[in-house]
């Protein structure tokens, strides 16, 4: 596709840049990253940004399909060392420097894929795995970076990128059920009377606290010591306090996010990042 090889200039997609804007989480926790790892881990986040994106921007399946085509040859490419758009031309020397695993790129793929397709997880096993598929492979590969490869340290870094990836979901549900693409488990919804066809209508979004509040409990089951206890870098965990901290004031709010976007100030995202930033794991 002709269209996608245009785009800004390697520079642009540096520390701080459009997936990781100033006063994000994400902004937050690429600032208490070592210096020099700070450009490589933005790169990433643009990488995943620009895919996650696809089904925002396009609304035809179709078409979305064969955009992230592109991007899926793309990667092939740039591992290959032919990239041809300017994002993947500046995410080339990442993937060199750093050995990263062309598996977590593939799997965020599969996972907006799966999101396109409408193939929503039919068990809580199913939505762990599409969480850790997507932010949850982005934290891996963040974890490469600072160089870690314990196995169990990267399932780690997996599980807390799905619990982030979890947050957002209730954070996003409101939007997401306009749009069709709310992750609710099929028996849940069933359990209360609803479908996600029935959550496109106002009258039925407004039930949406009474999934939420289970869903946070379920959320919070997954944030466990032993994960953030394993010597994980210091981004990683200011994500997850900063969104520990965004969950409960979702639930402080009563989940009211059927028409409204419920968040942190920068401020308080500054000040948790700093004191995360001071704990001994």
């Amino acid at each position: 596709m002709a269209g996608e090889i245009t785009g800004p200039a390697p520079d642009e997609w540096r520390f701080p840049n459009q997936a990781t804007p100033v006063g994000s989480s994400a902004y937050y926790s690429l600032r208490f990253a070592p210096r020099e790892l700070r450009d490589d881990l933005a790169v990433l986040s643009a990488w995943r940004y620009q895919v996650r994106a696809i089904p925002d921007r396009v609304s035809d399946p179709g078409l979305a399909r064969i955009k992230l085509q592109w991007w899926r040859e793309e990667l092939e490419g740039t591992f290959a060392g032919t990239p041809h758009h300017p994002l993947s031309r500046v995410l080339g020397p990442v993937l060199e420097q750093h050995g990263l695993p062309q598996a977590p790129f593939t799997d965020i793929v599969d996972q907006v894929e799966a999101e396109i397709l409408c193939r929503r997880p039919g068990t809580e096993a199913d939505l762990d795995a599409a969480c850790e598929r997507d932010l949850g492979a982005l934290f891996e590969l963040i974890a490469h970076c600072h160089g870690l490869s314990d196995a169990d340290v990267l399932r780690a870094a997996r599980r807390l990128g799905g619990f982030c990836a979890r947050v957002y979901l209730i954070r996003d549900s409101g939007v997401l059920a306009r749009r069709g693409r709310a992750l609710f488990l099929s028996e849940q919804l069933g359990v209360l009377g609803l479908s996600h066809v029935a959550l496109g209508r106002r009258e039925y979004r407004d039930r949406l606290p009474e999934l939420l509040a289970p869903a946070a409990d379920r959320a919070r089951s997954k944030l466990t010591a032993s994960d953030l206890n394993r010597g994980l870098p210091v981004c990683i965990r200011v994500r997850v306090r900063i969104l520990a901290s965004l969950l409960e004031e979702l639930a402080g709010a009563g989940f009211a996010v059927t028409d409204q976007r419920i968040g942190l100030t920068p401020l308080r995202k500054l000040w948790l990042a700093w004191r995360e930033n001071r704990r001994t794991p």
